[in-house]
């Protein structure tokens, strides 16, 4: 993904039902998502691919895919010339017989890794899956070619069984980058049954099933198969709000907060003394060097001052661009997983006005950013950086410490329904209890999360602990969302959430 954020990043950033009883928002309580990653190798997905791991806990993998991209694919071993069908790669490389191809297996050392501080995770967290469970999902999708989809794969064989097979709960396809491997086992699921009478059928259960998690368009079969021929398959497009967790992560990120970002805290809160995951993963000068990919020149000490995207320091983040795809995934308690319109961890991504089956960024997802002072296409993410980070770090420790020495995050509960119904002008009173594992003493902040939903009308809050009093505008109509914010005081704070979605008439 480098190469593409080289060029598009600058370009961009600088243009621009209700429950009766009380409702604990914990993860242990509700059925996670099931979510398949494919991903092209690079070393952005490594780092995600790392990050993924400590939250592994939270959602059910079932499976793990080698897939291409425009910008990394291996060539078919017969000397094949190859020329993107991307502008951008195209002039950037023009014909290629295979291009800075991470091969197959560098997700093995990180399995095995994780295999050795499983033990610890697990003493934090219930639910995080074996490495053996892990390595069984493991299969090679689509890679001779950007954008190849000719063939059946183990990959696009894996993707069609789950697709078909009787579990209707969705299945999050996660695409790290290109969506040619999807795209395949969507092409054998129509060659197999198009001309049956049972395609209705088969189209239906698919449709049902399958949302497609894309950062950006990194080959072209998205647009060239999957949307025509699967017009009403649900995707959730994010183009702009990643770039903050992406290469140019100084331009996009508030000053403020680069130090969550910084060598001082990588290296020391996350990468360094945090076991033998961690350790792998990549960073500005950690003289660490990625088989296979000649553009990898972070890890290199001497490459720092006047890099591709400024000057950096050792241990300093490079990339996760591909990591807003499961952090949507996680369940904090801002019930985002059915509603990506409504902000979380992964962003906030609006259905489009003419594709009803899209959900996407950019102009249709402003956000105030008070940095700024302005509406901005990447705060609905910057948003929760601070959290995120310091939730990475928490779990960091994790890896290598027992229970009682590390930080868990805080419970929140929502007391009476977290919908209620409410008369223009009134007054009404909302609250949670909290509590924390570790005894940790928590604080809670309410705030109006002000672009998402169709409050019109003022409102003010007068909060006092866990309480809120909420005074409606009198003329005021639609959703108001209130957001409670529960923040412990551990070593690298952990925050959940409440979300009150209040119908105003």
């Amino acid at each position: 993904m480098k190469n593409l954020l080289s060029l598009l990043a600058l370009a961009f950033l600088f243009s621009c039902q209700q429950p009766q009883n009380s409702t604990e928002v914990n993860i242990s309580e509700i059925q996670k998502p099931r979510t398949i990653v494919t991903t092209d190798g690079e070393i952005d997905d490594v780092d995600s691919f790392i990050r993924m791991l400590l939250y592994a806990n939270e959602f059910r993998i079932e499976g793990l895919i080698y897939s291409s991209s425009m910008w990394h694919y291996k060539g078919d071993g017969k000397g094949t010339s190859f020329v993107s069908e991307m502008e951008m790669t195209k002039n950037m490389y023009g014909a290629q017989t295979d291009l800075r191809w991470p091969g197959t297996t560098w997700m093995n050392p990180l399995l095995d890794a994780y295999e050795e501080v499983y033990p610890k995770l697990s003493q934090h967290a219930d639910g995080f899956p074996t490495a053996d469970y892990l390595r069984s999902v493991v299969r090679v999708g689509n890679i001779d070619f950007e954008g190849e989809m000719e063939k059946d794969t183990p990959g696009s064989d894996f993707i069609k069984a789950k697709l078909l097979d009787e579990n209707m709960e969705p299945i999050y396809l996660q695409v790290w980058g290109g969506t040619n491997t999807i795209a395949r086992a969507l092409k054998s699921i129509e060659d197999e049954f198009k001309s049956s009478p049972e395609w209705e059928k088969i189209y239906q259960k698919v449709i049902d099933k399958a949302i497609i998690y894309a950062i950006l368009d990194q080959d072209a079969t998205y647009r060239k198969y999957i949307e025509p021929n699967w017009p009403d398959l649900k995707i959730y497009y994010n183009s702009s709000q990643f770039w903050c967790f992406a290469y140019p992560w100084k331009e996009a990120v508030p000053e403020s907060q680069h130090y969550l970002f910084e060598g001082e805290f990588m290296g020391n809160e996350i990468i360094n003394d945090h076991g033998p995951l961690l350790k792998q993963y990549y960073s500005y000068g950690d003289g660490q060097k990625q088989e296979g990919d000649d553009e990898h020149i972070h890890g290199d000490p001497t490459q720092l001052e006047n890099a591709q995207w400024g000057s950096f320091g050792i241990f300093d983040f490079i990339s996760e661009g591909d990591s807003p795809a499961f952090l949507h995934l996680i369940d904090v308690g801002l019930d985002n997983l059915n509603h990506p319109e409504w902000g979380g961890w992964g962003g906030r991504l609006v259905q489009s006005s003419t594709q009803s089956n899209r959900w996407e960024d950019g102009a249709a997802a402003l956000d105030y950013s008070p940095f700024k002072d302005t509406l901005d296409p990447t705060y609905p993410q910057i948003r929760w950086i601070e959290a995120i980070q310091q939730d990475f770090a928490a779990r960091a420790d994790w890896c290598v410490k027992d229970y009682p020495n590390a930080n868990h995050a805080p419970l929140v509960k929502v007391i009476g329904t977290a919908r209620p119904k409410a008369k223009a002008g009134a007054k009404l009173n909302l609250a949670v209890e909290t509590s924390d594992p570790d005894g940790d003493e928590v604080e809670t902040k309410f705030w109006i999360y002000q672009e998402v939903g169709t409050y019109t009308g003022k409102a003010s809050l007068n909060a006092s602990g866990n309480q809120v009093e909420v005074q409606l505008g009198p003329s005021a109509t639609g959703q108001l969302h209130i957001i409670a914010e529960v923040k412990d005081n551990g070593i690298h704070p952990m925050t959940r959430y409440a979300r009150f979605v209040v119908d105003v008439e």
